[in-house]
């Protein structure tokens, strides 16, 4: 007997995500052009930057695509263990940086990277794999819930010192979501949702930057000049834009208004470069990539793959939803970027390995018996 085995992925997915990298190369670089100017004398700096961060993106993808996602399985505890390490050094080693006054990443030689971008696909790939061994008792308190909070908590806790409230709030998210999926009691996930509402009400009121950001987010217009200049400017930039856009290259908010046009508010850029349509036409290639994440999960056979999906399908939903919301005025500002769009290679390498192993989930095997 022998058995023909053939692989074939999803292509609607890959091409999206594809698509979305490449409108991404584009609009880094019609809205950083200007600042790149002015900062490292060449128009082309984060354009050549995001280029080759798109390029071994692809890499990883392809790398991620042709891994077995059960290796993962196997791989569990020393990912977890490496993503804590990463947060704590950038804490406490002399690699750590500091930019804006934030400490959120490493230096190695040329290179920096966001530990928190691969804590939370670690988080994913570390609650995938608890919950698919625990299925029998994962209504049990003690088995089903407080080990999952427990390593939550511990990135909490690193995350927070850098601190990144945005990517605390997503990362926890995703951990209840999970979990919610996976079985967990509910009674248990509220209660502690609950009992977690006046913790955050405390951090919230003891930073002043977030008290801040939440007074201008209920009123920007109010604050122009200060904590509301960012939300007010993005406002502009969709308000500008209008139906049609003023096109690409043709913005003008991008220049020296809007605080990070090619990171955090890319979105806004495209609001005004772009217009409606075009901001409508993102969001419909995002709900395609969603559709089809959602159909992987549904439709796997394997238990650790169906959680893993899931986690990743969630997290990047979310990273959409938050920015979006952020440049909207919808929600206070956090400095997340948007998937496959925003400057930056962390976050950039992390979400295609991401949809490297969504795919290699996704994978269909079919075979057939022949007679030798």
């Amino acid at each position: 007997m022998k058995t023909d085995q053939s692989t074939t992925y999803d292509i609607t997915l890959l091409f999206s995500v594809l698509f979305l990298v490449g409108i991404g190369i584009v609009m880094v670089y019609s809205a950083s052009s200007a600042l790149a100017l002015k900062k490292f004398g060449s128009g082309y700096y984060f354009l050549k930057r995001q280029a080759f961060f798109s390029l071994v993106g692809i890499i990883t993808l392809v790398v991620c695509g042709h891994i077995p996602f059960k290796t993962y399985r196997i791989l569990t505890y020393p990912i977890l263990l490496l993503a804590l390490a990463l947060l704590a050094a950038v804490q406490i080693s002399a690699l750590g940086i500091s930019a804006g006054g934030a400490m959120r990443w490493l230096r190695i030689g040329p290179f920096s990277f966001q530990p928190s971008e691969f804590a939370r696909l670690a988080m994913i790939i570390y609650l995938a794999y608890s919950m698919s061994k625990k299925q029998e008792t994962i209504k049990d308190f003690f088995v089903g819930f407080m080990p999952h909070v427990i390593v939550l908590g511990m990135f909490t806790i690193l995350i927070f010192m850098q601190p990144d409230f945005g990517t605390v709030v997503i990362l926890a998210a995703v951990t209840w979501m999970m979990m919610f999926v996976g079985g967990v009691r509910i009674l248990h996930l509220l209660s502690a949702f609950l009992l977690f509402l006046p913790v955050a009400y405390y951090f919230l009121l003891n930073a002043e930057y977030r008290i801040r950001r939440i007074i201008s987010f209920l009123d920007p217009w109010q604050y122009p000049t200060d904590e509301g200049y960012q939300i007010v400017h993005s406002l502009m930039a969709f308000g500008t834009g209008g139906i049609w856009g003023a096109g690409i290259g043709k913005g003008y908010q991008k220049l020296f208004y809007l605080p990070e046009p090619h990171t955090d508010f890319i979105f806004s850029v495209i609001g005004e470069e772009l217009g409606l349509w075009g901001v409508l036409f993102i969001l419909g290639i995002y709900a395609l990539i969603l559709w089809r994440g959602i159909r992987i999960a549904r439709n796997t056979d394997d238990t650790f793959g169906a959680y893993l999906a899931t986690g990743i399908i969630a997290t990047l939903t979310l990273q959409v939803c938050v920015n979006m919301g952020v440049t909207l005025g919808l929600l206070p500002t956090k400095g997340l970027t948007l998937p496959f769009l925003s400057y930056g290679g962390t976050s950039l390498l992390i979400n295609m390995a991401s949809i490297g192993i969504l795919m290699n989930i996704g994978a269909k095997h079919s075979g057939r018996s022949h007679a030798s």
